[in-house]
């Protein structure tokens, strides 16, 4: 794996959406880049938190709504 596919592998990482055959590839590759594999991952892990921080909530749909109030019936 080169270095630009294991950081595409690592945006994944970061949110919980690797395969278990790719999460098995991505940490072989981890190891073999080291220092610069966790700097990577730091840096993708310090975007994900700053991303979550900058939403701003919203009012739910109406729909969603209709859905949980039928639910609790």
């Amino acid at each position: 794996m080169s270095f630009e596919e294991f950081q595409n592998y690592a945006r994944l990482f970061v949110v919980g959406a690797l395969e278990p055959d790719e999460a098995a590839e991505f940490e072989a590759a981890r190891r073999e880049f080291g220092e610069k594999a966790e700097a990577y991952i730091a840096e993708c892990y310090s975007l994900s938190e700053a991303f979550a921080l900058s939403l701003k909530p919203v009012k739910a749909s109406d729909q969603i709504k209709a859905l949980d109030h039928a639910g609790a019936s």
